[in-house]
């Protein structure tokens, strides 16, 4: 038998295989590599382009967030505005009442009486006043409850004051609801 001796060849075959293994693994190496980079720039945009997406949200937050305060100080303004109407309102419509309440007190008041002081609260009208005698205190008194616009006169007090030897006179004071009659006319027949 002859002898052959296959070493060298195989071993030339190794080295072949290993060198194409080494190339192999080295383009797999840098084909990986590249993957990475272009998965990381990839991912790099996309995280960027989010960023800069919620960098624009957060400018028209804070505009929305600015508007707001706007809108919330505009609506505090016109809720004061409406109010100052309101007493506007209320007082330009009050306006007539008081001159009719005053024009029935001086209706109401009898020869002999005067007042020297009015003071209203709410709707209660406090009288201070003199008169030539307490039959004038009481038909003021009168006067008033039949009054539309007066109601439920009440005395508080009556006192006796000389100034002289011949002079008398009496101080009183009492209170006098103001109201409203629930239909009254004026010269036209229009109700007020």
């Amino acid at each position: 038998m002859a002898r052959i001796n296959l070493l060298p060849w195989r071993e030339e075959l190794r080295e072949e295989r290993k060198k194409e293994f080494l190339t192999v693994l080295a383009l797999i190496v840098l084909f990986a590599g590249a993957l990475v980079f272009l998965a990381d720039r990839h991912f790099n945009g996309q995280i960027s382009h989010q960023n800069a997406r919620n960098e624009l949200l957060r400018q028209e937050i804070r505009l929305l967030e600015a508007r707001i305060r706007e809108i919330d100080q505009l609506q505090a303004r016109r809720t004061q505005l409406l109010e100052r109407m309101k007493v506007i309102q209320d007082l330009q419509g009050n306006r007539p009442i008081i001159v009719r309440v005053f024009d029935e007190l001086t209706r109401s008041l009898p020869d002999g009486v005067y007042f020297t002081s009015l003071e209203m609260k709410g709707s209660t009208i406090s009288v201070k006043g003199g008169a030539e005698s307490n039959s004038r205190v009481s038909n003021l008194m009168r006067q008033m409850d039949a009054s539309d616009w007066l109601a439920a006169p009440n005395l508080t007090a009556v006192r006796a004051v000389t100034q002289g030897a011949l002079d008398q006179a009496n101080v009183f004071e009492l209170s006098v609801r103001q109201t409203e009659p629930a239909t009254s006319s004026e010269e036209g027949g229009q109700p007020q």
